[in-house]
């Protein structure tokens, strides 16, 4: 049963789903997508938020900075959107409650979008910021012995997976990974792919639509991170899914690959959820409730 406070608007979207023509524009899925992440509201006041760019390999990549005085540490967080929407603004609202909860700096990461630039351009960015975030620790962290964790949803869960590989066979040490219903597996044939393939925002028409879009070669661990040869060695994580969610159980299984690699994880899977959620704190308990836990595990893998 979807949760109450959800309810309205799967149902409100779905409506609207309905009366829409077929087949949306790259633009259209876009701005529908901030126009979705309105509904969260501003988010809280901070005492510093700065637009600015990191250098990449196809040129700068736009970041956004949110910290209070007194922060420690440094979240590098990886928007979710299907490696094909979102940026820094449908993701500011739940970025400023994770700055202000975990005490930390922020540093929101607009990697490139496919299909412009498909598959690895959204790595090969994400990468890029989080070693511009390990040479710049002490900027960012208060301190040059700093720590990093990364984290992002969707998408971005799936980036964060990634660049947590990479950390390790790199030596560069992450003190946790954050990973909010990530895809993991790029080609999922999972029960939660059927079970919640429609009637719950995302659905998995949109979910295929958004892989042709990134064009990446499903048995790439940079895209399918649960085929990487080796999860050992890498930092601790914190998964969480969605129970009306098509990624619910490729996530679950990406918690029990971690832990069998001897990773430390916690897992947890919101009942009555839907995808985005995470993105829903002010309208929903639960999702508020998912964003405190991240910031927790944050605050204190920072500590």
């Amino acid at each position: 049963m979807l949760d109450p406070q959800i309810q309205p608007l799967v149902d409100a979207i779905n409506l609207a789903a309905a009366d829409a023509p077929p087949n949306p524009t790259l633009d259209d899925r876009r701005q529908a997508y901030l126009a979705l992440s309105t509904v969260a509201g501003p988010g809280p006041q901070l005492d510093h938020v700065e637009d600015s760019v990191v250098p990449g390999p196809g040129g700068d990549i736009p970041v956004r900075i949110y910290r209070n005085e007194g922060a420690r540490g440094i979240f590098v967080y990886y928007h979710g959107g299907g490696f094909t929407i979102g940026d820094l603004d449908t993701h500011d609202e739940v970025c400023r409650q994770l700055a202000k909860q975990s005490n930390s700096t922020v540093m929101a990461v607009h990697y490139r979008l496919a299909p412009e630039a498909p598959f690895p351009a959204a790595v090969e960015d994400a990468w890029a910021a989080l070693r511009w975030a390990d040479l710049h620790r002490a900027e960012l962290g208060g301190s040059a012995k700093s720590k990093i964790v990364v984290g992002g949803d969707s998408a971005g869960g799936n980036l964060s997976a990634v660049v947590a590989l990479m950390a390790r066979d790199a030596n560069l040490d992450l003190a946790a990974q954050l990973l909010v219903y990530p895809g993991t597996e790029n080609d999922d044939t999972s029960p939660s792919m059927s079970e919640n393939a429609n009637g719950y925002i995302l659905d998995k028409d949109t979910v295929d639509w958004f892989m042709a879009q990134y064009d990446a070669d499903v048995s790439d661990w940079r895209a399918s991170p649960a085929r990487a040869e080796s999860h050992e060695g890498l930092a601790a994580a914190l998964v969480i899914t969605a129970q009306y969610d098509p990624l619910r159980d490729q996530g679950a299984e990406y918690a029990k690959t971690l832990e069998a690699g001897g990773v430390p994880v916690t897992y947890t899977n919101y009942e009555g959820m839907v995808h985005i959620f995470f993105q829903l704190g002010p309208i929903a308990d639960a999702a508020a409730r998912s964003v405190t836990e991240v910031s927790d595990f944050a605050k204190a893998a920072l500590s």
